[in-house]
């Protein structure tokens, strides 16, 4: 689909001193000019030809110079609002209504969650029904219903815009409650961008004791020097992510036999009811690189970078709940609430050879990592409160660019210490372009690193649920793959190859285990569009299975989703609309449980059954006028004639009919 070039008109005044002007009229005629022009906004449309939202060789538009009077008028384009992450390529604002906005903006976190299953609040996070290595997990503690909100380092945006630039994020939420995402930026000069961020969700839910509420607040900034031999990229984030515990329905036959009383789902008994988890996310960052040469002929710089991030994990119960023991026993000396943290004080300095077409940087990394428990267990249980270590390591990154056609990134990671073992991450992803249009980008990624840490140590007033993992082997994870992008029909193919080796996860009675044989996992997927007129089908599937200990990682042997719509200008062309029906679907499956003490997904017990050969399908109409965005979508419509046996993990179903509300906008002052 075209990008179309919003352009702003933006003016500069030239003070000249009156002998200059010929007469008086020359004065009154400046004077409406600038009047005219501080009371007009407008807009123009300029067709580009890519559909990507990369940023163009080209800057404002000056449309009069001041030559022939006081005025230099400029008329700032899309191209001039641009966002970029530290080590990505700048990107433009995408205003452009594309197919793909309907999976993103539909969603609370604002990114397409296939291969994700929802549990039935916004703010409640997601299930994983497709296997994927999670790098933010690294050396850090983050439990895995809590990561699908997270903003990691490389998920920061630093921005360059030609004036203050708002935007509005909003989604209604479940029972009461919204989530709302919202952005200042501004640059001051050419040289200084800041940006504010802060998200604000809170969301009742139709269960009980299922609130979600959560916030996270970001300031940023990017700043070089006039020369370009300085440059500065700082941040600070601090995130929360909390949600009530409720375990899941009591009695899943209440659920699913049609019961009117329980229509409501307030109704329906659940497992806990005085129990919430909380997540506290903050980190520090400050990176840094000087060019102490002129000359293009010596391209090198150095680099320093140093971050501190501390991760909080809260499990908070009002008091003890029945549904965890059978008698006083089985709970030990301690409080009902727990505390799990991590920290991290990262120091790197890298040398960079850095030129348009090729880019090498190496460099040393020290960091103090910290994993800890609030307070310190009985001597007998021989865990301990707090493990610490200082680690010395190497970074190096390469990237090479040839003929426009073929570009290569590899970066490699290397650490060691005591308490954690060794660290080893390797990253590798070639891109070319064989035939004009047809893209093909491949990938071999290898990490060996300590367990996730939240599978480390964990303390609990109930007994069974003390663990220390002592002297564990690093979990090994090799990807090979890559996709294939063609032009016909917009279609791209792809394929992945994992294998695991020690695969760590926790057991039915959520006691953390390591695999003595690998995990070996393949996928197969695509997409297309497929279109006629006005009208285009998108569908989307993913072919999956375990080749081997696939009762490690259950998953569905299938997931697809198919999107038909309408899409066209309407109201004179004021505005656009599409229309449409999406269905997403994944196979019958022996489901993980959700066990909310870790907030992580174990192996099935006894109570678990299986999930999934269910629809979910969604009927939306969404309508964009100039850069403001409407998503009005009837979700899991089919429940309205059908009952609803879709969940999330056993126990745990999803959401019934809803209508979602998202809005978008995008102020360009």
């Amino acid at each position: 689909m075209k990008r179309k070039q919003q352009s702003y008109y933006k003016l500069e005044i030239k003070c000249v001193p009156s002998h200059q002007m010929k007469n008086k009229h020359k004065k009154i005629s400046s004077l409406l000019l600038c009047l005219f022009f501080f009371g007009g906004f407008f807009q123009a449309q300029v067709i580009n030809k890519t559909d990507s939202n990369r940023v163009k060789p080209q800057d404002t538009l000056v449309i009069d110079s001041g030559k022939k009077d006081s005025l230099q008028i400029f008329k700032p384009t899309i191209f001039d609002y641009t966002y970029k992450t530290q080590f990505s390529e700048k990107k433009i604002f995408d205003t452009v209504f594309t197919q793909d906005k309907t999976f993103i903006f539909s969603q609370y976190n604002n990114k397409d969650n296939f291969g994700k299953i929802q549990f039935a609040n916004t703010g409640s996070g997601f299930q994983d029904l497709v296997f994927e290595a999670d790098t933010e997990q690294n050396l850090t503690l983050l439990p895995k219903k809590k990561s699908f909100f997270i903003v990691g380092i490389n998920d920061i945006r630093y921005y360059d815009v030609k004036s203050p630039t708002t935007s509005f994020i909003y989604h209604n939420a479940y029972n009461g409650g919204a989530a709302l995402q919202t952005t200042y930026t501004q640059n001051v000069g050419k040289n200084f961008n800041f940006a504010v961020e802060y998200m604000g969700l809170r969301s009742l839910g139709f269960y009980q004791n299922s609130l979600a509420s959560s916030n996270n607040v970001i300031f940023s900034g990017h700043y070089f020097s006039r020369n370009k031999k300085y440059e500065a990229y700082a941040h600070y984030i601090h995130q929360n992510i909390n949600n009530q515990e409720n375990g899941g329905i009591s009695d899943v036959d209440l659920f699913l036999n049609g019961n009117t009383n329980f229509d409501n789902r307030l109704n329906l008994p659940v497992n806990l009811t005085a129990s919430d988890s909380r997540f506290a996310y903050r980190r520090y960052y400050f990176s840094h690189q000087f060019r102490p040469f002129a000359s293009e002929k010596f391209p090198f710089k150095i680099r320093h970078t140093i971050f501190h991030q501390g991760n909080k994990y809260y499990y908070t119960q009002n008091s003890v709940e029945p549904y965890y023991f059978d008698n006083p026993s089985e709970l030990i000396d301690y409080p009902s609430s727990s505390k799990k943290y991590s920290e991290n004080l990262s120091n790197t300095v890298s040398v960079l050879f850095d030129t348009e077409n090729f880019k090498l940087d190496g460099g040393v990394r020290h960091q103090l990592i910290k994993l800890g428990i609030g307070d310190a267990l009985p001597n007998s249980l021989n865990i301990p409160q707090e493990l610490s270590e200082n680690r010395i390591g190497a970074v190096g990154n390469l990237q090479i660019k040839l003929w426009n056609q073929l570009e290569v990134n590899s970066n490699l990671e290397i650490s060691s210490g005591k308490a954690f073992g060794s660290y080893i991450r390797s990253q590798n992803l070639l891109k070319f372009e064989p035939i004009k249009d047809y893209f093909v980008n491949a990938k071999v990624n290898f990490q060996s690193s300590s367990p996730s840490f939240n599978l480390l140590m964990n303390p609990s007033v109930y007994r069974k649920y003390n663990f220390f993992l002592a002297n564990p082997k690093n979990e090994t994870t090799t990807q090979i793959g890559g996709d294939v992008n063609l032009k016909w029909f917009q279609s791209k193919l792809s394929a992945n190859y994992f294998r695991i080796d020690n695969y760590t996860y926790l057991d039915a009675n959520a006691l953390p285990q390591q695999s003595s044989n690998s995990l070996n996992i393949s996928q197969i997927g695509g997409e297309a569009t497929f279109s006629y007129g006005k009208f285009h089908l998108n569908p989307k599937v993913l072919f999956q299975s375990a080749l081997s200990n696939k009762d490690l990682f259950p998953m569905p042997n299938f997931v697809g989703r198919a999107n038909l719509f309408y899409q066209t200008k309407a109201f004179k062309k004021a505005a656009e609309i599409q229309a449409g029906v999406k269905i997403y679907y994944f196979t019958k499956f022996a489901s993980r449980a959700y066990f909310p003490v870790l907030n992580e997904f174990i192996l099935p017990n006894a109570d678990s059954f299986d999930i999934g050969g269910q629809p979910v399908a969604d009927v939306y109409f969404n309508m964009k006028v100039k850069r403001m965005f409407f998503f009005i979508e009837a979700q899991h419509l089919n429940t309205t004639f059908m009952k609803n046996k879709s969940f999330t993990a056993p126990n745990y179903p999803i959401y019934d009919f809803r209508v979602n509300i998202g809005i978008v906008w995008y102020l360009f002052s």
